[in-house]
Formats: C-alpha cells, sequence, structure tokens
C-alpha cells in the first residue's frame, strides 16, 4: 500500500493538552545532554526571569508525538510504521516552553512527495498555550521507504 496523497492539507483535530511538567523537563534535558540550569534549577530559571523551568528547545517532540500518532493511526493513510524513517526535523518557537504550560497541538499534513516509490510526507505541528497563543511549531519529515513489491 502507498502513502494516499490525498493526506496533503488534512489538518487533524487538537490532541488532548499536554501539561509540562517539571521532571519531564529534566528528565529530558539530563537525555538530550543539556547542562542548562534553567532546565534543571527553578531558582535559576526564575532569576533568568522565566516562571519556572526552561524546556530545551527540541522538548516540543515530546508534545508533538501525540499528533503524529494521530497521522500513523490514520486508516487512509497507506503509512506502514515499520517502513518509517524520521526524515527531518524543525522547531520554531515563539516562546520557551516552561514547566507549567499546557499545550494543546494540531496536526496539519503540508506535503506528500513520491520519489522513486519512496513517500516523505511533512507534517507541522501548531502549539499553543491555554490562552490560544502560539509557543512553538514543529515540523516533521518521514521517509516511507518503498514497500518489497515496489522495489522488486
Amino acid at each position: 500500500m502507498s502513502v494516499n496523497p490525498d493526506l496533503q492539507g488534512r489538518v487533524f483535530p487538537p490532541a488532548p493538552p499536554y501539561l509540562v511538567g517539571r521532571e519531564k523537563v529534566r528528565e529530558f534535558a539530563r537525555a538530550t545532554g543539556s547542562t542548562s540550569p534553567l532546565s534543571l534549577d527553578v531558582e535559576a530559571a526564575r532569576a533568568a526571569g522565566h516562571g519556572d523551568l526552561v524546556a530545551p528547545p527540541t522538548f516540543a517532540v515530546v508534545v508533538q508525538e501525540a499528533t503524529l500518532a494521530q497521522l500513523l493511526a490514520e486508516p487512509d493513510a497507506g503509512i506502514d510504521f515499520s517502513r518509517v524513517v524520521h526524515g527531518e526535523q524543525r522547531f520554531s518557537l515563539s516562546r520557551p516552553i516552561v514547566a507549567g504550560d499546557e499545550l494543546t497541538a494540531t496536526l496539519t499534513v503540508t506535503s506528500v512527495k513520491t520519489l522513486g516509490g519512496n513517500a516523505m510526507v511533512t507534517a507541522s505541528s501548531d502549539m499553543r498555550d491555554v490562552e490560544g497563543r502560539h509557543v512553538v511549531t514543529a515540523v516533521s519529515t518521514l521517509v516511507v521507504r518503498a514497500d518489497d513489491e515496489a522495489v522488486a
């Protein structure tokens, strides 16, 4: 089954809100090798003018995951997860994510391209706070390798 080109332009319903926890910020910072006191020490973050711990910029991928799960579960998408390779990841932040934020993400499929039997699906997850203000947009490109029959 090939990727459905009609996915392009599809907007999925918002994923359930994600409450950013302090320990999640610390765990993510440690896992990514960040030693920034802004991500590990509440007092350091507050002294720098933030309300709480500041998540590393790539933390947005944690929130984005729920939106990508919607795409992968879409019955007519034609995406076989066992053939997916993460091709690219970008972030565009309006402000840092801080512990205590409650973010809601909405996914839009911005592009579906086919190259040599493989498909490249680009999806943008727009994340907003409880007041509806933009916080970050995470853009992922998934490469869906052609199935063995298409390659043969």
